[in-house]
């Protein structure tokens, strides 16, 4: 009996058609990726996801008929049964809506000019169950919407909640994720070993009952414990 686990399902959603083949010939070049399916809009995606139920998705904001980000809310949102994983892939000086993507249930957010190995290792991550947040992508996304990621309405117990219920070092750890360190860098930076790190982040989602390490970024700035000027 083969111990090879089964390919990591792939559906590419991107409303031109160049892109998507690009992406259809890295990924198949994977053998543990399978391209299970193709989706020009949002509403195509949702239809096909259903069908086809891939693992991993990945999502252009801009496309007609159903934008990225109200697909990204039906395949994974909080009513969503079953949801596969969404990888965001955006370009800054287009997109103007990447952050509410973030809100909608997307796992990991990537460039769309990355190279392929990093959009062939960001399937992989947000595969595992991880979230990708590219360090370029949330420093820039992070000072982009700064506002919008400081309600006004953001209350005080908020943070005295997340303060109390962490540990001085699980404290620092948030900050640094929310700065867009990988956990090799932030390992680096408090003098610890990756494995600690990660011991450190599945405490901080578990102790604020977050899904991912991508609501703990959001978290982390909407009560102010990172500074969007940092």
């Amino acid at each position: 009996m083969s111990d090879t686990p089964p390919p990591i399902r792939v559906l590419v959603c991107d409303d031109q058609a160049l892109v998507r083949t690009g992406y259809v010939t890295i990924f198949s070049a994977q053998p543990d990726l399978e391209v299970v399916g193709e989706a020009e809009n949002g509403h195509a995606a949702v239809q096909a996801t259903q069908q086809l139920r891939p693992d991993v998705v990945v999502m252009d904001i801009r496309m007609p008929l159903l934008d990225g980000i109200e697909a990204t809310r039906r395949l994974a949102g909080p009513d969503a049964v079953a949801p596969p994983k969404v990888l965001v892939v955006t370009t800054f000086n287009v997109d103007a809506y990447v952050y509410d993507a973030f809100r909608a249930g997307a796992s990991g957010f990537l460039l769309k000019d990355s190279p392929p190995a990093e959009l062939v290792g960001g399937i992989r991550t947000v595969a595992r169950g991880e979230a990708l947040l590219a360090p370029a992508v949330t420093r820039h996304l992070i000072g982009h919407f700064a506002e919008r990621l400081r309600p006004a309405d953001t209350s005080r117990p908020a943070r005295e909640e997340v303060m109390s219920a962490l540990t001085v070092r699980e404290l620092e750890a948030l900050q640094l994720i929310a700065e867009g360190l990988s956990n090799a860098e932030i390992a680096a930076a408090m003098f610890i070993t990756t494995e600690t790190v990660k011991t450190y982040v599945s405490r901080i989602l578990t102790k604020l009952d977050l899904r991912d390490r991508v609501q703990a970024v959001v978290l982390a700035y909407r009560i102010g414990l990172v500074s969007t000027t940092s």
